[in-house]
């Protein structure tokens, strides 16, 4: 065996406070690490468990499944730029910007397996038996927004109206534009979708959005002393794509199942969802800063 490659483990693992030895020795009882074990296959081909005999069910619970490892993915990146010290040079910024709207790109691409893979007629049945269930409840979805932008920029116009002039972090999250899913200000009522939601996430957001005050994505490129055209442009398309272009696609797919020959279904979490998934009603951008007379309001 190469010596310079004994010599680098030894002081690896001295370097741990380890002895080396102990570690090669247990190489001799390892076993060869095979695809299906790293990558968990026979697990992750075992988390669709379908509550109907719809075939079309398990398209619906796998497409659902890529979507949340889609977000798993940005959000692996959007962290390591929240994590980012060096603001001289832009290089590292603008590739995890990239990946992001690759990202981005696969989920409004991916959604013509809802729109066109999805036999009608099943999903119009199956879908009764996920209610209360509802999309609006992805959790990474609300991490990813809370590491793009401060809580403050989720906050729509009529949300605005609520806020005292200086709005503490439970009076942001109280006029979030998500929750107007599933919160009648009229009647003071939640919906329980809305209500198991904040029951199981709520305390993590707002743990998150402290943790994250001063360094989410847009705090961190403010950072930047002479940001270049390019990454202006970079941080623009990803606000785009994400706010405009998916939530557009996502409102188009919905309408072919929960609207034809002018009967509108409601929702499985039983949302407004013609008015809740338009983007000129949730108002969402992560970095308004940047469109100024541009308005990214000017939707589409």
């Amino acid at each position: 065996m190469n010596e310079e490659l004994l010599k680098q483990l030894k002081n690896k693992y001295e370097a741990l406070g380890e002895n080396p030895e102990t570690y090669l020795k247990g190489l001799l009882h390892s076993k060869p690490l095979n695809y299906w074990d790293y990558i968990e296959v026979d697990t992750l081909l075992s988390l669709q468990k379908p509550k109907t005999d719809f075939k079309d069910e398990t398209v619906f619970i796998i497409y659902h499944q890529i979507t949340e490892l889609t977000l798993k993915l940005m959000i692996h990146e959007a962290q390591q730029i929240t994590e980012l010290k060096d603001f001289t040079e832009e290089e590292i910024f603008m590739d995890k910007l990239k990946r992001l709207m690759r990202y981005t790109d696969m989920l409004i691409t991916s959604f013509d397996v809802m729109k066109d893979g999805i036999n009608y007629d099943d999903y119009s049945q199956f879908r009764l038996s996920l209610t209360p269930a509802s999309g609006f409840q992805s959790a990474q979805f609300r991490h990813l927004e809370l590491m793009c932008t401060p809580p403050i920029n989720l906050v729509n116009e009529n949300g605005r109206k609520e806020l005292t002039s200086s709005p503490s972090s439970d009076e942001i999250f109280e006029n979030i534009y998500w929750r107007d899913a599933g919160y009648d200000k009229n009647t003071g009522k939640s919906s329980y979708t809305l209500r198991a939601f904040e029951e199981k996430y709520l305390k993590g957001f707002k743990a998150l959005t402290m943790n994250l005050q001063g360094h989410c994505i847009l705090e961190q490129y403010l950072k930047f002393e002479n940001p270049s055209d390019k990454l202006k442009i970079r941080m623009k398309d990803f606000d785009h794509h994400y706010n405009v272009r998916w939530p557009m696609v996502h409102l188009k797919t919905a309408a072919k199942y929960l609207q034809k020959k002018g009967k509108v279904k409601e929702a499985t979490g039983g949302s407004d969802w013609k008015k809740y998934l338009h983007p000129k009603y949730q108002q969402r951008s992560f970095f308004p800063e940047l469109w100024k007379e541009d308005d990214i309001l000017n939707w589409v």
